[in-house]
């Protein structure tokens, strides 16, 4: 149960990398149920970072799906490609502070060095090797214009971060064991995730995060950057993920199950909403 607040301000967060589907439907109904619930409001974020697969076709898709689904937001949609300075700005306040350092090695590198398959889950970082980062006493490089090179945050090795998720209750990690050093800035020239998603969400004011529970590692990440760039953190909601037939996690490629799709079959939101 959600306490009823005039000030509630959640987000609707999707990536505009392909179409979406019924999973991402059930997670943002699950948004807008608990920003009623509230007595609040959402927003809409266009996630389109990821210059090299998101497409204009699908953010226009992607808006007519959630209005067709019957989800409803203030204000103008924020698209996080116009908004580089404020990124830029947190990874000048954490490289100020000394959390971050540079980074030359792979995704395969920490792959190799921890024996993981490479097949593994794409949806989270590895445990970032601790023999692969710097002494803390090394001298720390200045930031260049444009950025040419990763930059990773420096967990706290050993520190338990503890946060209430309002799906599944206390949560808990040990940062350096169930999670590493993260990427905060990509070497072209682009914020990570979790740094992009703590700016946002603290600059538009956001109370409560809705989203998929592949997601509830990354806040352990995400609380950190908040600490460092002393910001209050919102509340944190993971939705259970919906499965195929087979038991696999829904994704874009499943173009049956897109919203799109079962529109042009003659599907209703009513139609969708009810099958949850």
């Amino acid at each position: 149960m959600v306490t009823p607040s005039p000030v509630y301000r959640g987000r609707l967060a999707p990536s505009p990398t392909g179409l979406l589907h019924l999973g991402h439907a059930k997670t943002f109904w699950t948004a807008h149920e608990r920003a009623q619930a509230a007595g609040g409001h959402l927003l809409l974020r266009n996630d389109d970072l990821d210059a090299g697969r998101c497409r204009p076709e699908f953010v226009e898709a992607m808006t007519e799906d959630l209005a067709w689904l019957g989800l409803h937001w203030v204000e103008p949609m924020i698209t996080q490609s116009h908004r580089h300075s404020l990124y830029r700005a947190a990874l000048v306040q954490l490289h100020a502070g000394g959390f971050i350092y540079p980074c030359t090695r792979s995704r395969r590198d920490v792959l190799a060095a921890i024996s993981a398959p490479h097949e593994g889950d794409e949806t989270d970082e590895p445990v970032f090797p601790r023999e692969f980062r710097p002494a803390a006493d090394t001298p720390l490089p200045s930031l260049t214009e444009p950025i040419t090179v990763n930059w990773r945050y420096r967990v706290p090795d050993g520190e338990e971060l503890i946060f209430t998720d309002g799906q599944s209750g206390e949560q808990r990690a040990i940062a350096g064991r169930d999670f590493g050093d993260f990427l905060v800035w990509r070497k072209d020239d682009l914020p990570s995730y979790q740094l992009a998603c703590v700016v946002d969400d603290a600059a538009l004011n956001i109370t409560e995060v809705v989203r998929g529970e592949d997601l509830r590692q990354s806040t352990f990440r995400q609380l950190l950057i908040y600490r460092a760039l002393k910001l209050n953190a919102p509340a944190f909601y993971h939705c259970p993920l919906l499965t195929d037939e087979r038991g696999v996690r829904l994704a874009k490629r499943h173009d049956s199950l897109a919203l799109r799709t079962l529109r042009a079959a003659g599907r209703t939101a009513a139609d969708v909403r009810t099958a949850w």
